[in-house]
């Protein structure tokens, strides 16, 4: 028995490699090698007809010296600096609205975290018809007459609007998650110390919830910085690429463009911008995380 066993122990490293070894075959295939090949093609000039061409940085040099390129890094910016403030303020407050226990608390949890699970595609329907300028029900409510999604100005507010509707639900749960875990002594000597519930909220909810609130915060940003679906979708990034962001464009520039170099050039400025930021929030938890 005692041989049986401590032969099996032996084999437990291996049978381990043999039972995650399907997932690590996906991962190489699908994320490894193409994460590789996609940095090397960005050096490279192909139309994927003709052989690649070595060009060395002159594909950085071509996107950052097009004046679009700098609109389309803005708009970037503006979408996901925007989605992600609204995403995570609004899914705050309404957490901690339902977790007071109010009444049809359970009512309002699912209807908030349907939008999240309902496909990008049925959204984009729904909304297209919400912002339509002439039988939309959003100008019909609003008694006005405003070119959502066709006017430059109105678009991207538009787009922001539904992607903050939908991530509603998803980081209200996360943050109904993190108040369960709360130590609730301390909302009662706060509510026995005669404070209010905005000041409960600010000094006692925010302070303990920070790091469930610099969690959201980091994967909404990041999520931000991805958009695609929505855009092409709705607005395709018109009109005026007003709308039109750094995946959309590498998907431009590799599938109707057909520079495929460009594209990887376009993907890895993405990378750097969100590898940079996520590497700002994380320096900067010490200061923004309660007792971190």
């Amino acid at each position: 028995m005692k041989k049986n066993l401590a032969k099996l122990s032996n084999n437990i490293p291996f049978m381990s490699l043999i039972f995650i070894l399907p997932a690590l075959a996906g991962t190489f295939v699908f994320i490894i090698i193409p994460v590789i090949f996609s940095f090397g093609l960005s050096f490279f000039s192909w139309d994927l007809i003709n052989k690649a061409q070595f060009i060395g940085l002159q594909n950085y040099w071509t996107i950052f010296t097009n004046p679009l390129f700098g609109k389309i890094v803005l708009n970037t910016f503006a979408y996901a600096i925007s989605t992600s403030i609204f995403a995570v303020i609004i899914p705050l407050v309404l957490a901690a609205i339902l977790n007071s226990k109010i009444r049809g608390a359970e009512f309002f949890k699912t209807a908030c975290f349907l939008p999240f699970v309902t496909p990008m595609i049925v959204i984009a329907v729904i909304w297209q018809w919400i912002f339509d300028p002439n039988i939309g029900i959003l100008n019909y409510l609003l008694k006005l007459h405003i070119n959502w999604l066709y006017d430059a100005n109105f678009a991207m507010p538009a787009l922001i609007i539904v992607s903050v509707w939908k991530l509603i639900g998803y980081n209200m749960v996360i943050f109904l998650s993190g108040f369960s875990s709360l130590n609730q002594s301390l909302f009662e000597a706060a509510k026995i110390d005669g404070a209010n519930w905005f000041d409960t909220f600010r000094f006692v909810t925010v302070p303990l919830l920070s790091p469930t609130i610099f969690f959201v915060v980091v994967i909404t940003c990041i999520s931000s910085f991805q958009v695609f679906d929505l855009i092409y979708m709705m607005t395709q990034g018109g009109p005026l690429d007003s709308t039109n962001v750094l995946v959309y464009a590498v998907y431009k520039n590799a599938f109707e463009y057909f520079k495929i170099g460009q594209a990887s050039a376009i993907a890895y400025v993405l990378f750097a911008i969100i590898l940079a930021l996520t590497l700002i929030q994380w320096k900067l938890r010490k200061k923004l995380v309660y007792n971190e």
